[in-house]
């Protein structure tokens, strides 16, 4: 039985993380913002009662199902309505800043040139670039083994398939993302 604090806490330490699973998802910030708010308020409201254990991995299946409800709602929009907005080219405005995703360890004192810092966030946005290209469930799949951290049996129930699946998908994007960013003279 979670406490409030429990609750705000780790709604507090999912947030970020959260919002660029969303974004790599939809590929619109605020459609992303939309889906993390609606998920910690669908946590909150009907899980805040429940071990503060269990709420990593229903927070994951809530951010799972309302990211797809997104995708339901944009298929039926886009069947019922077409608005000439839709055929204009989106600008770059609000783009995500990968560098921010990147922190020196506190304490740390080591200075990095400018040509490391520019060599780094290009290949954070390779990176980025071809995980967004991956298939949605293997891109699922290996943003909350890799991104989220959570072991298979956890990434399963979350996805709502077997752990066979879960390696399955994973595996595929590990290869799809190796094969892409050697073709692109990555080496990690």
């Amino acid at each position: 039985m979670a406490t409030e604090q429990e609750l705000s806490d780790f709604l507090k330490s999912v947030e970020k993380r959260a919002f660029k699973r969303s974004l790599y998802h939809v590929r619109d910030e605020e459609a992303a913002l939309d889906i993390v708010q609606d998920s910690m308020m669908k946590l909150a409201e009907h899980y805040g009662d429940k071990p503060p254990q269990e709420l990593p991995m229903l927070f994951q299946r809530i951010l799972s199902n309302c990211t797809l409800d997104w995708f339901r709602r944009q298929k039926t929009r886009n069947a019922l309505f077409s608005n000439m907005s839709d055929f204009e080219s989106a600008g770059d405005d609000g783009e995500f800043d990968l560098l921010e995703t990147f922190a020196f360890e506190e304490g740390s004192h080591q200075a990095e040139s400018a040509e490391d810092t520019t060599r780094r966030a290009q290949i954070l946005r390779e990176i980025e670039t071809e995980i967004q290209e991956l298939p949605a469930r293997q891109r699922e799949a290996f943003l909350m083994r890799y991104w989220e951290d959570m072991d298979v049996a956890e990434t399963a129930a979350a996805m709502g398939c077997s752990e066979g699946s879960v390696k399955t998908h994973c595996s595929r994007a590990v290869q799809a993302l190796s094969k892409a960013l050697k073709a692109k003279g990555i080496q990690l």
